[in-house]
Formats: C-alpha cells, sequence, structure tokens
C-alpha cells in the first residue's frame, strides 16, 4: 500500500506487511507536475510500488523552476533529486532506476522515465497541445501494456482527475501531506474525566502540595493514554481542573491548576472566561512551556490571552526582553499591492487584529486619565515588533515572546522555518483557525499549523488548546454558527 495516494477506505482495509516489487499487485503510479511541485520528496513516498514520469511532467517542472515562490523552490529541489537517481544508474533507464538506495530504503519501487514517443489516439474533444492532455495519453497507453497492472495517476489537480475517470482510468489525490484525515481527529489538548475516575485510579494514589498546587501520583485503565501537558478536567460537586505533569509507563502525575477566572489571578488586568481559556492561561504564563499552539474559531480570545501573557512576562516579570509579532500576508479577497514604509509600516495594515487587543488591553491599566493611557500605549507599543515572514530565514530570537498570527496559511516547511528561529529563553505561540485557510493548495489536513499541533503532542515543554466558545459577542458567535 502506498503512504502516498491511496482512498480513505483502501487505507483502512490494506494490509502493512511490504510485498516485493517483482509482486504482480505492486502498483504503476503516474506523476502529475503538481505533485511533484508540492512535494518533491513525492518520488520517495510509493513504498514498494513503482512510479513513472511522463515527459510533459518535465518539461513543465522546467517551465516552473524560474523564481523565488515555493512552487518554483519545490521544482528546482524535485529536478535535482531526479537528477541524482538518473545519474546513479543510466544503464537502467528502460528497465526501471531502482529507488532502494536514493532513498536510504524508504521506497524499494523503481522509477520508469518515459523513454519513447508515445502515440496515443485521444478523443476529439481532448487537444493534443495541452500538456495534461498528453499526460493522461501516456496513462491511457501504460494501462493498454499492462492489462494486469493497476495503473494509476496521481494528480492534485481535481479536474485532471475527473477528466482521467472520464476516460475509463484510475486517478487519485496525493495523501501524503496530509497530517490528519479527518481534522476532527486532531489532538485538543484537553480530556474529560468519566464520573468513576477516582474510583477506578484511587488505589495506592498519593498526593502532596507544591507552591499551593495539589499533585496526585495515580495509575489506572486511563492513564496509559494519558499524554504530558494534557488537560482534564472533571464537572459535578467537586470540579477538577488538572493536567498532566509527568507520565511513566502506566503511572501519571497531575497538578491541578492555577486558576485564572479570579480577579486576583489577571493577567494584564483580562481573566479566563471558559474553562479552555483558563487552560491556554496556565500554558502561556509557565515558564517550563516553550512552545503553545492555539486553536479556535474567530473570537475565541487567541490573540487577547496571548498578548495580555506577553506584556505581562515582558514589562512585570520581565521573563523575556520583548514580544515579536508576525503573520502570513495572504488577502482575503483581492491585494492591495505594494505599500510604502519601512518593514512595520508595510505589516501595519495586516496587523489590525493587533491594534484592536491593545485597545482592550490599554482599557485594563487602571486610572491614569488620557495621558497615563497614551503613555502606557507608548510603552506597550516600544515592546512589541512586527516582523515580515519573507525576512526569517537565519534569524535568531533570544529570550523573545514570538507570536505567529494566523498560522494554518503556513505550510508544514514554513512552520519549521519559523519555530527553529528561537533561541534559549524565547516562547513560540502559534495562533489559528484551521476552517478559515486562504493560501492555494493548503487544507485542513495538510496546514503547517495542524502539521505542528499533531507533531509536538507528548513533548514535556509544548501544550495546545482548541478554544471552543466564542466571547466576542453574541452577534459574532451567532454568525460563526448560522454562516
Amino acid at each position: 500500500m502506498p503512504a502516498a495516494a491511496t482512498s480513505r477506505k483502501e487505507k483502512a482495509a490494506a494490509p502493512r506487511a511490504r510485498r516485493t516489487p517483482s509482486a504482480a499487485k505492486t502498483k504503476l503510479f503516474v506523476l502529475d507536475t503538481n505533485v511533484l511541485m508540492h512535494d518533491p520528496t513525492s518520488l520517495y513516498r510509493f513504498e514498494e510500488h513503482d512510479i513513472y514520469v511522463p515527459i510533459m511532467t518535465l518539461e513543465e517542472l522546467d517551465n516552473n523552476k524560474k523564481g523565488m515562490s515555493e512552487v518554483a523552490r519545490n521544482a528546482r529541489q524535485a529536478s535535482r533529486m531526479m537528477d541524482e537517481i538518473v545519474s546513479s544508474c543510466l544503464d537502467k533507464m528502460e528497465a526501471g532506476i531502482p529507488l532502494k538506495e536514493p532513498s536510504h530504503d524508504l521506497a524499494t519501487g523503481k522509477l520508469f522515465l518515459q523513454t519513447e514517443a508515445i502515440n496515443v489516439t485521444l478523443p476529439a474533444a481532448l487537444p493534443t497541445a495541452k500538456g495534461d492532455n498528453q499526460i493522461l495519453a501516456v496513462v491511457m497507453f501504460l494501462a493498454e501494456r499492462f492489462p494486469g497492472r493497476p495503473v494509476i495517476l496521481v494528480s492534485k489537480d481535481i479536474n485532471m482527475r475527473i477528466k482521467a475517470r472520464a476516460l475509463g482510468l484510475d486517478a487519485q489525490d496525493y495523501f501524503n501531506d496530509k497530517v490528519l484525515e479527518d481534522t476532527d481527529l486532531l489532538y485538543t489538548g484537553t480530556r474529560e474525566l468519566p464520573a468513576d475516575f477516582w474510583d477506578t485510579h484511587g488505589k495506592g494514589m498519593e498526593s502532596w502540595k507544591n507552591e499551593g498546587r495539589t499533585l496526585y501520583r495515580l495509575k489506572g485503565p486511563l492513564t496509559p493514554n494519558l499524554l504530558i501537558n494534557e488537560f482534564l478536567y472533571q464537572d459535578g460537586e467537586t470540579p477538577l481542573e488538572a493536567w498532566v505533569k509527568e507520565k511513566t509507563g502506566r503511572v501519571a502525575v497531575i497538578e491541578t491548576l492555577i486558576d485564572y477566572s479570579h480577579q486576583k489571578n489577571n493577567v494584564w488586568g483580562i481573566t479566563s472566561r471558559n474553562r479552555e481559556q483558563n487552560f491556554a492561561l496556565n500554558l502561556l504564563m509557565n515558564p517550563e512551556i516553550d512552545f503553545v499552539t492555539l486553536l479556535g474559531q474567530a473570537g475565541t480570545g487567541k490573540t487577547l490571552l496571548t498578548l495580555a501573557a506577553g506584556l505581562t512576562q515582558v514589562l512585570e516579570t520581565k521573563r523575556y526582553s520583548e514580544i515579536i509579532m508576525t503573520r502570513v500576508t495572504v488577502p482575503v479577497g483581492e491585494d492591495i499591492g505594494f505599500l510604502p514604509g519601512t518593514e512595520e509600516e508595510k505589516m501595519a495594515p495586516w496587523m489590525g487584529a493587533l491594534e484592536d487587543n491593545l485597545d482592550v488591553l490599554n482599557g485594563t491599566t487602571g486610572e491614569g486619565g488620557d495621558w497615563g493611557r497614551a503613555a502606557t500605549r507608548d510603552l506597550i507599543r516600544s515592546r512589541i515588533k512586527i516582523k515580515s515572514l519573507n525576512f526569517m530565514r537565519g534569524r535568531t530570537f533570544i529570550n523573545k515572546f514570538l507570536i505567529i498570527d494566523e498560522a494554518q496559511n503556513l505550510t508544514p516547511k514554513q512552520m519549521k522555518t519559523l519555530i527553529t528561529r528561537a533561541g534559549p529563553g524565547t516562547k513560540v505561540v502559534c495562533l489559528g483557525n484551521i476552517a478559515q485557510i486562504d493560501t492555494p493548495y493548503l487544507t485542513e489536513g495538510s496546514s503547517g499549523l495542524t502539521f505542528a499541533v499533531d507533531r509536538f503532542k507528548g513533548w514535556p515543554h509544548s501544550g495546545h488548546i482548541t478554544l471552543q466558545r466564542g466571547e466576542r459577542s453574541r452577534l459574532a458567535d451567532h454568525a460563526a454558527e448560522v454562516l
């Protein structure tokens, strides 16, 4: 079964055992250009199956290699990888080039390049001058040449797949880039405890106090499934809100939380309005947590909570030297063109969310009149730097509170580039709503934010919360539900 292009049912039903490349059931996947431009490493993602690259795919890669865009970079990388594979076995071109050695055992199939002119009569409605139709002709030719073998076109282009199926050919999407098939399965960071939790986990339980919080060491049927920094809650007569601090085998240590809904624990004048906001503030205010991801629809308080926590730790406790805020500049509608000014001035139109939230936070700082508020605002703005993603490569942020807003529009590669900027003492917070992706070709399953949430879960220095309840206004909450 390929790790790349299979339907959901096929993924669930296919056996895990690897078959030998010579087995009759190994498939032949014909790669469309957009698959290689989307993921250059797709050449190594088909396990024991063979892949076939038509000449038209190479032509289209050549046409798209110029420029500094992500697509152009991927086209160049795909060409370089193919050059390495082909130059290692020039004498085996017709018989297929084994991928086992160049892929370091990731793939055991073969790479076939189109080495002959293919003459297939396409239906009259399909002009042969079009690249897509020439690739379809290659798939038709291979299906006729190998009647007993599954020949499958792999393409990210929906219309290309529809045309292939209309011609009676098998076509599939490229699934390997998807972290999850169904985003409903994405880790939420919280777990509701069953009503009989203490009955089933109370035997041999230890309990002690540390800095005003209670810790419990317990074991039971639920503990093997718990993840470090996962939040646990239980409603009822004696409600519990805690998080998992340690886990070794079947033994887990859980610790009660700081209650940020109480005014005495307010963060820059802000208190949590619901359970998930309280969980989020516990992550944002904990110095042991280096990486935080907050998901949630519009109005759940992601940016406000993060800024409040950042300002408190920059201006009051002096834990970080400054706040750095960045976001992906993907317009919702038509682009407004080039913007004048410095880097910060160019980013200003994208930072409306920052200004809105600073207005709220500036109103919570207490008395002082207009002059006091103006002075506070100037002080706050002097400690917040707005940076563009375009200039992040090679930078190192030391002792900073780094906020990545609208992170759902990042690719996994861009997400890695940003998170690896963190130096000693830096905390990285990623905010986003995977239901509002504006970047072409990115889906909820392949977004860099989904990727980060899935890969970081269970690491002792990271935490994640999916905020559920909107707190902006009754109008915004109703609009999010019905529109």
